[in-house]
């Protein structure tokens, strides 16, 4: 049975605040992961205060490794803000890249992502940190983009978010969840039962979780044959196989003059004040 782990950070960061934005060491993960029998994963940075550096090393390690290795672009919502497209349309075209990968605790998410990942066809995941009622705008303002939110809405273990989730997991045909993480596993469970096999990708968070313990919550869900493939493989598999790797001039020039106008557009002052 295949099996893909979707949600592996890589390489360092430049941050020293956390393991998360130190170091992402992929030796251990390896290691760990074929003992487990993962056979493929996704990449991405550390946190890093420079993602296009960042992502480049990351196309290094999936170059190395292409039958291994998938990778999908960081960036952050407004440091990035007026080059999302540049730095994607990069990542996409030049590294083979299959997803935006984005974080809360760097910035909310923005238009201008969202933009560029519909040109693109690409999967979003993106950690709210516990902020699931996003996922309502998300879900119906880009009907069209699928966004994975890892975690099951909470690495913290907020139960509330948790369980929200599920409801938009069930309401929207393009809401889906990561396993990583998720250590209330009757949560999991009643996740899997409701919103069924088909909303969730196997993920890790590695390398600072070890992928064989968050497989086993997996096998744990004693899923039949064909729905825990969805899970383990299936479900990324057939996201990432929406992305077109090239677009036409007219798309870019859409996105660049959306990604413009966001830049200089004014910002409500409560929202800065909570970024």
């Amino acid at each position: 049975m295949l099996i893909i782990d979707c949600h592996c950070h890589a390489g360092r960061g430049d941050g020293l605040t956390g393991p998360w934005d130190t170091d992402a060491p992929l030796k251990p993960y390896l290691a760990w992961a074929d003992e487990a029998g993962i056979q493929r994963t996704v990449l991405f940075a550390a946190f890093h205060s420079d993602y296009a550096a960042a992502n480049r090393r990351v196309a290094q390690l999936v170059r190395q490794q292409p039958e291994r290795f998938y990778g999908f672009a960081f960036v952050h919502a407004q440091r990035d803000r007026g080059r999302v497209l540049a730095m994607v349309r990069t990542a996409v075209e030049e590294y083979g890249f299959v997803g935006i990968k984005l974080h809360r605790f760097d910035a909310r998410i923005s238009r201008e992502v969202c933009d560029v990942a519909r040109v693109f066809r690409l999967p979003v995941l993106y950690d709210v940190v516990g902020e699931v009622s996003v996922v309502d705008l998300l879900a119906t303002q880009y009907p069209d983009v699928n966004f994975i939110i890892p975690h099951l809405g909470s690495f913290s273990d907020d139960w509330r978010a948790q369980t929200g989730l599920i409801d938009y997991l069930v309401r929207y045909p393009n809401i889906y969840a990561d396993t990583s993480g998720v250590r209330r596993f009757d949560i999991l469970l009643r996740a899997v039962e409701r919103a069924g096999p088909t909303k969730f990708l196997f993920g890790s968070d590695g390398p600072w979780l070890h992928p064989g313990v968050e497989l086993s919550k997996i096998h744990a869900l004693h899923l039949a044959p064909a729905e825990a493939q969805l899970v383990l493989a299936g479900n990324l598999l057939r996201l990432i196989g929406r992305v077109r790797r090239e677009v036409g001039e007219g798309a870019q020039q859409r996105v660049a003059v959306a990604a413009e106008a966001a830049g200089a557009a004014w910002r409500d002052p409560w929202l800065v004040a909570q970024d």
